[in-house]
């Protein structure tokens, strides 16, 4: 029955397991506690010291021995048991566990103000406590640097849904988090492992870096491609921003997936709104506005797909679906803009569709089949 209560949770999208983070701070957290260690030895040893002490001389019980040391030693009143027939030996030894008890008590108070006025501890508790929510992100995206670039992209994302991490070396990343709503944040140099593992990128989708330092974006390039290769899994996505043209190359070649220079897209965006003023709102209205009623989307033709080795019109998106196909990026990176319905497809290549986000996943799933549907 249980295993039964596994898998419709795993259907449904439950997950009942402790995620814990790839990076433990554990050894940190019990770094900043040793400086207690002193002071609870020593009430220990007090409590323990007391307890005997009335038991020997004023004979009293275990329990009532106990109790007495307790209040004697924390100095927090008398009377509740047999003070005032205490004898010689038993009134000095009660203002002698007082004096001690006083000292121990003011100078742990100091060790515990040390530690709360140096701020370590606090904040190694609040980083777990958000290493511990980055462990349950799964298909996320790392957004290394913050920048106004970074806040632009972190308002889309949260629009659409789409989880990320934002890690900045910034000693003020949390203030800044706040600002711009980043719902998890590390403070961390992004390039190291340290930050990957923080991050979880082991089960990230993707990785973006948007500093407009071009030698930051290739130190990251390169740290994720040596990432992946340790971990034997698939490649990343890999996100990077350009200055100039020339930069856009060069990340490409050293192993971004996409490169966007904002100069660029900013030029093309103004050479529009110039040229087509009426089209000026089409992209954001259609394909980047929440809920939008149509969207565009890649569909990766799969190499036991039926439809491979058929023609477009074969799998008739248009009329049963109502999606269309737009272009095709073929296995050898050629682009095929607005494709006839006879075009063949070939394994490997991406069919970009047109249409609303639940027909569009109707038509995955049609395309991802191993058999051609009957009613085609």
């Amino acid at each position: 029955m249980s295993n039964s209560f596994k898998k419709l949770g795993k259907i449904l999208g439950w997950d009942s397991t402790n995620r814990k983070p790839e990076y433990n701070l554990n050894p940190q957290i019990y770094e900043q506690l040793k400086p207690f260690r002193l002071p609870l030895i020593i009430i220990q040893i007090t409590m323990i010291i007391g307890t005997l002490g009335y038991v020997y001389i004023e004979d009293y019980t275990i329990m009532h021995a106990i109790f007495q040391a307790a209040y004697t030693f924390s100095t927090t009143g008398f009377g509740a048991l047999n003070e005032g027939n205490f004898s010689n030996a038993g009134i000095i030894f009660t203002v002698t566990l007082i004096i001690f008890g006083f000292a121990v008590l003011t100078f742990s108070v100091g060790v515990l103000l040390k530690v709360i006025a140096e701020g370590t501890l606090f904040r190694l508790l609040k980083e777990r406590s958000m290493l511990y929510k980055i462990a349950r992100l799964r298909n996320h995206f790392v957004v290394f640097y913050h920048n106004e670039y970074t806040a632009q992209l972190a308002k889309q994302f949260r629009a659409n849904h789409i989880p990320f991490v934002v890690v900045d070396p910034d000693p003020s990343i949390e203030q800044i988090a706040k600002e711009n709503n980043y719902p998890y944040f590390l403070q961390e140099e992004p390039y190291t492992e340290k930050a990957f593992l923080k991050s979880h990128l082991s089960s990230a989708k993707g990785v973006i870096s948007l500093s407009k330092n071009i030698s930051n974006n290739i130190t990251i390039i390169a740290s994720i491609r040596l990432f992946e290769k340790e971990l034997g899994r698939n490649p990343y996505l890999i996100i990077c921003n350009a200055e100039t043209n020339n930069d856009i190359e060069k990340l490409k070649k050293l192993g971004a997936d996409k490169v966007v220079a904002p100069p660029t897209l900013m030029a093309k965006r103004v050479s529009a709104m110039a040229i087509r003023p009426d089209m000026e709102n089409v992209l954001e209205e259609f394909l980047y506005k929440k809920d939008t009623p149509i969207d565009m989307e890649e569909i990766v033709i799969k190499e036991n797909s039926w439809i491979v080795g058929k023609e477009i019109k074969d799998a008739h998106l248009r009329d049963k679906i109502k999606v269309s196909v737009i272009g095709i990026t073929e296995k050898n990176g050629k682009f095929i803009e607005m494709p006839m319905g006879t075009t063949m497809l070939s394994a490997g290549s991406k069919l970009l569709v047109v249409g609303n986000q639940s027909n569009i996943i109707k038509a995955k799933r049609l395309l991802s089949r191993s058999e051609k549907p009957k009613d085609l």
